[in-house]
């Protein structure tokens, strides 16, 4: 079956969709002979002689997709110039290589996918598909009903409003309260400055949902496999998300 040639790397999990188009960009991928630096060719990975560096594919690895409960004190970047422990450290028994699909700070702690799916990957954290993202934040404080109206109605960081997002609060106490909160954005450190504006700064921060994924009952730094069931349900989480987007832009 062809595909695009930026697409089938990534599929086949050599490279992301943006690190394929610089690989292609800058050369160094050959096709049937031929130097590629078009985004638009299409490819049969089955019949097409297709390499990198002059050398061929190699054959793809099996598929992994794992949940995670990230502690805190971990970075979800592969190489970290403070040395500092990564996320992928907690992943003894996987011998292949994944990547984090999106990311959490150093101190939030909560789900984390890690794929060498790197097309799901690639659609999970673009923002035309929205994948929604479900956070419990503890925040200083006992924020009013107007506090969370503005997390719901969208509130100004970095003189640009926040989309319309899910909030709810579901603990009260003297010092401190407990938020649920859903977005369908991917702004750095947004449920932090989102909370801040508001006039409750976060204290701990955790990702409970990402699209259709929960987190369970995972202790931090414990991962599990996804059951195929669960993969198909992203895939499908994706097409759905694509159809309501043709859908408005028709209607």
């Amino acid at each position: 079956m062809e595909e695009r040639l930026h697409k089938a790397l990534a599929r086949l999990g050599i490279a992301s969709r943006r690190h394929a188009e610089d690989l292609i960009r800058q050369g160094r991928v050959t096709v049937n002979g031929r130097i590629v630096t078009a985004m638009g060719i299409k490819v049969d990975t089955e019949k097409d002689m297709i390499l990198i560096d002059g050398r061929p594919l190699p054959l793809p690895a099996p598929l992994i997709y794992a949940l995670l409960n990230k502690p805190k004190g971990f970075v979800t970047t592969l190489r970290d110039p403070q040395k500092r422990p990564i996320v992928t450290d907690l992943l003894k028994d996987i011998s292949v290589r994944v990547c984090p699909v999106g990311r959490l700070d150093y101190d939030t702690e909560g789900l984390l996918l890690l794929t060498n799916d790197g097309d799901l990957s690639f659609k999970l954290q673009h923002p035309r598909f929205k994948a929604s993202k479900t956070y419990e934040a503890e925040v200083k404080g006992r924020p009013a009903k107007q506090a969370i109206d503005y997390l719901r109605n969208g509130v100004i960081i970095e003189g640009r409003k926040t989309q319309p997002a899910l909030a709810k609060c579901l603990r009260k106490g003297e010092k401190s309260s407990l938020l649920e909160i859903t977005i369908r954005e991917g702004r750095k450190r947004q449920i932090k400055k989102m909370c801040a504006a508001v006039g409750h700064p976060v204290l701990n921060l955790r990702r409970t949902a990402f699209a259709d994924l929960k987190l369970g009952h995972l202790a931090p730094g414990q991962y599990r496999l996804l059951h195929p069931e669960e993969v198909g349900k992203l895939k499908n989480y994706i097409t759905l998300q694509t159809q309501g987007r043709q859908d408005a832009k028709n209607g």
